[in-house]
């Protein structure tokens, strides 16, 4: 996953204000329409060819400023001062706010980097004052200033804020200029109380530590005949290391059954809440997930079942954010993170989402994986890794070899060069990413924290055990790097800062996924049998399958939050698992001959990422797309060229990539034939 907390500092929010006042966005207007017209004629009567870009930026400058900021004669006296007219002098004042806005955002992204790190990173035992640095935002009181120096609203009054429905109307025509121009007009749409984005990092910190912790000892795991199916000392974070143990048993025939069972049975304990709350991230006690009896020293225990913790994080995040929506005109979190970073609306999301999940090849798949495994449907072949190339590899052996190669975040570090050569990459190209990149050994399972400003590194951040790193660690790494190379690309090949990035997070998902299928390759591996190619393509739809119907749980929880605003820890938990098995039941019941199951909600993601998995999702459809593309490029310059194209929006950004906008049903058109070369 891509962690960036400072690249889009003041795109995606913007802050200000502390006073801890009652307000609505419609009581917050100050400038009234007629000083705005008087404003706008004035300005009108000394540049009549600039009509349109003055009515633009006198709106929107009128609409970020209040009572504090001066009277309406300020106002006007403000807009006639500081327009300006001149094409030449507006560049020299673009470049110029796009230098500082660089440093800003560099130096906060260092400072909250190095702030988390005790999390983060192996620093021994996390201290309440870990959490508290780590939950402080040195960035809250940013914006607050640039509005009471009165450059917000010199970037307002010259750059304006053009809507999504209008940069879809104006992409084919806007020069890159245009396009820096209008993402500059994106960096004060709203003005939000510093001691509310201070709040949302503080929750969004303590959920990120609970997570981070959240480890299930594996080896500790018990049947009812006593057995303990699982090596001794693994231990294993939910909800990731879970799944990709239960990935991992596949080829082990009944043995590896009766693991993923047992492993399911964690997952929905951990879903219910009934799980003993002192068998988290303790190896004090062996557990029995199917009874739910623990015991210590060969004698039973009672334990006290976790006290709703996991959805009491959802609930403290979905109150901070909540408590923004008056002072933004995307007056819900849901529409902020959909039509304002996503840029496109919740409702179309889901719509495609629906679109995909109704699809009747997933019930032709579903049959090929219950052939091919020799058994009914289970709920947790959601993972099913089957098609994989490395399913047919003893996953041991292939954890010899990445531990070998890795032993430390170091050796990981020193060969990121060496890989991205293995990809196609010149040596040069290779080298001068690698030494951007640096490789530090996670805490959890790992992120990618991408540089602000040039000159700064981006960080992979990856689990490594004491005995190396081994082939899950490795296989989420290569995903990481894909985000560390996209946060490079579009950081340092793009000609505009401003459109530094990519145009939302499923984009950077999009490559991760491409570099993680090619871990194999990586380590010498390749398969190039004739029907790889379909098998990859069951196993994009497949997975595609499984983090739609979480992405939809997602967003249905986010909205059933905002009807009950009020609810509880213990009834977001109850209307969570409804929800879960509700979307089970209409789009994974006719595939699977089972109802009522509640596995799409243990993603730990709901957790601590607040609607983000939608970015999974959508980046699975934008990578069969680019999968497609590339397979008949150079693999290392195609994506080179296409991700410096920075941040457009999301169709036009497809388009110049690869021409064609973002659409499920190629993806849904491929499978159908690798169905009739299987």
């Amino acid at each position: 996953m891509r962690t960036n907390y400072l690249l889009f500092l003041i795109l995606v929010m913007s802050l200000c204000s502390c006073e801890h006042k009652v307000v609505t966005q419609s009581n917050l207007a100050f400038v009234s329409d007629e000083v705005k017209s008087s404003t706008i004629e004035a300005l009108k009567n000394n540049y009549p060819d600039l009509e349109l870009r003055i009515e633009r930026g006198v709106n929107h400058a009128a609409s970020l400023w209040y009572e504090e900021d001066g009277t309406p004669s300020d106002f006007k006296a403000f807009c006639e001062e500081h327009f300006v007219s001149d094409e030449e002098e507006r560049r020299i004042l673009f470049d110029k706010i796009s230098r500082n806005l660089e440093i800003l955002n560099g130096h906060f992204n260092m400072i909250s980097l190095e702030l988390q790190e005790p999390l983060h990173l192996k620093y021994g035992e996390i201290k309440p004052i870990d959490e508290t640095f780590g939950g402080f935002n040195p960035s809250a009181h940013l914006q607050e200033d640039l509005f009471a120096g009165k450059i917000a609203f010199e970037v307002a009054l010259n750059f304006p804020f053009y809507s999504l429905s209008e940069k879809k109307e104006f992409a084919k025509e806007w020069t890159r200029l245009d396009w820096a121009y209008a993402r500059m007009g994106d960096v004060f749409t709203s003005r939000i109380p510093a001691h509310l984005k201070q709040e949302v990092s503080r929750v969004g910190s303590n959920s990120d530590v609970y997570i981070s912790q959240y480890n299930i000892y594996a080896g500790n795991l018990v049947d009812e005949a006593g057995n303990r199916p699982f090596p001794e000392h693994m231990v294993l974070l939910s909800h990731w290391n879970l799944r990709d143990e239960l990935k991992a048993n596949y080829p082990l025939g009944n043995v590896g059954l009766q693991k993923q069972k047992m492993i399911y049975q964690v997952m929905k304990r951990i879903i219910s809440q009934s799980i003993p709350n002192d068998v988290i991230n303790n190896g004090e006690f062996l557990w029995n997930p199917y009874t739910n009896q623990v015991f210590a020293n060969g004698s039973e225990v009672t334990l006290d079942s976790e006290p709703d913790t996991r959805y009491q994080q959802i609930v403290n995040n979905f109150r901070a954010l909540r408590a923004m929506d008056a002072y933004t005109p995307l007056d819900t979190y849901i529409k902020r993170k959909f039509e304002g970073e996503m840029e496109i609306s919740q409702p179309e999301v889901e719509a495609l989402f629906v679109e995909f999940l109704e699809s009747e090849v997933l019930k032709e798949v579903g049959t090929l994986i219950s052939e091919r495994l020799g058994r009914p449907l289970e709920p947790f072949d959601i993972w099913y890794d089957g098609f994989k190339a490395r399913s047919n590899i003893n996953e041991e052996h292939l954890t010899a070899q990445t531990r070998k190669l890795y032993p430390d975040a170091a050796a990981l570090d020193s060969d990121l060069p060496d890989l991205l050569i293995k990809l196609g990459f010149p040596a040069e190209k290779a080298h001068s990413l690698g030494e951007k990149i640096t490789v530090d050994p996670a805490r959890g399972s790992g992120h990618a924290w991408g540089a602000a400003m040039k000159g700064q590194q981006s960080h992979l951040r990856t689990r490594v055990p004491e005995s190396g790193m081994d082939y899950k660690g490795y296989n989420i790494a290569i995903h990481e790097f894909g985000h560390n190379v996209e946060q490079t690309l579009s950081l340092y090949d793009v000609d505009y800062y401003m459109l530094n990035g990519v145009p939302n997070t499923a984009f950077t998902e999009a490559l991760a996924f491409i570099f993680q299928k090619r871990d194999l390759q990586l380590l010498g591996r390749s398969d190039k049998s004739p029907e790889q190619e379909a098998l990859k393509t069951l196993d994009v739809l497949w997975s595609t399958y499984e983090i739609m119907g979480v992405s939809l749980l997602d967003m249905r929880v986010w909205k059933w939050l905002y009807e009950h605003p009020d609810a509880t820890a213990s009834e977001l938990k109850d209307a969570t698992v409804t929800l879960a098995k509700e979307i089970w039941n209409n789009y994974y019941a006719p595939v699977y001959g089972m109802k009522d199951e509640p596995v799409l909600a243990i993603y730990s993601h709901m957790v601590s990422y607040p609607l983000y998995l939608s970015a999974y999702a959508y980046g699975n459809i934008i990578e069969f797309q680019l999968e497609q593309y590339l397979t008949e490029q150079d693999f290392a310059e195609e994506v080179q060229r296409i991700f410096r194209q920075g941040r457009l929006t999301p169709n036009q950004w497809m388009m110049e990539a690869v021409g064609s906008p973002i659409d499920v049903h190629p993806m849904i058109e491929a499978a159908k034939e690798a169905l009739k070369q299987i």
